[in-house]
């Protein structure tokens, strides 16, 4: 195995295994780390940048691109500030949904209450387009604010229960740089310097009935 492979699956096992050991679905944060062991994962996912086999991904490797993505760990303030929602209600798994050809994606973030009393997700639709091979500049249009089931029963009628517009950072246009991308993982750094590191998700169903009408 050759050293992208091993670096790859040594970070991706090492989140994984954190995940398991604190029984957690929800994507990991540095906050949540503490810094010996967010330096460690920040430094692995450095290493596995300088390996990335698809240097120009916008413009040869928008097939691998495509396609849904789990977030597992992120540093991004907007992924930090979901570890503490109000009323009892927890974070859950979070996707990305890219949609190249038609230059859009969407953000999906499961929440439910944690003694199980209430579920749903917020969705938020997005626009980007090419700044260089590597770069995206992002326009978010809306956030959608549903809840799915009360007391394991279905809400459609909730389903969703807001839309409202999404909001961009004031002053700059918010981009994602593409720094490491093959068949089954990615990382990416915000403008702000945040970082996102993503396993690709091959079985979209869970997923895919929450794409915008």
């Amino acid at each position: 195995m050759n050293n992208r492979l091993l670096l790859q699956q040594k970070l991706q096992t090492s989140l994984e295994e954190i995940q398991t050991k604190r029984n957690l679905s929800s994507p990991l944060t540095d906050l949540q780390l503490g810094e010996t062991l967010a330096a460690e994962i920040a430094q692995l996912a450095t290493e596995l940048e300088s390996y990335n086999p698809h240097p120009q991904p916008l413009l040869n490797a928008t097939s691998v691109l495509n396609g849904g993505w789990k977030l597992l760990y992120s540093t991004a303030r907007e992924i930090r500030s979901l570890d503490s929602l109000p009323l009892g209600l927890q974070l859950g798994q979070v996707y990305q949904v890219i949609d190249v050809t038609n230059k859009r994606f969407f953000n999906l973030a499961f929440v439910k209450h944690s003694l199980g009393l209430v579920s749903g997700y917020v969705k938020v639709t997005a626009s980007f387009a090419p700044a260089t091979e590597q770069r995206i500049n992002v326009d978010f249009d809306q956030r959608y604010l549903s809840i799915e089931k009360i007391l394991g029963f279905d809400t459609p009628q909730l389903n969703p229960f807001k839309v409202v517009p999404a909001n961009n950072p004031q002053g700059r246009v918010p981009t994602l740089d593409i720094t490491y991308l093959d068949q089954s993982f990615r990382i990416g750094r915000g403008g702000d310097g945040s970082l996102f590191v993503l396993s690709k998700v091959e079985d979209l169903s869970q997923i895919l009935k929450h794409l915008e009408d």
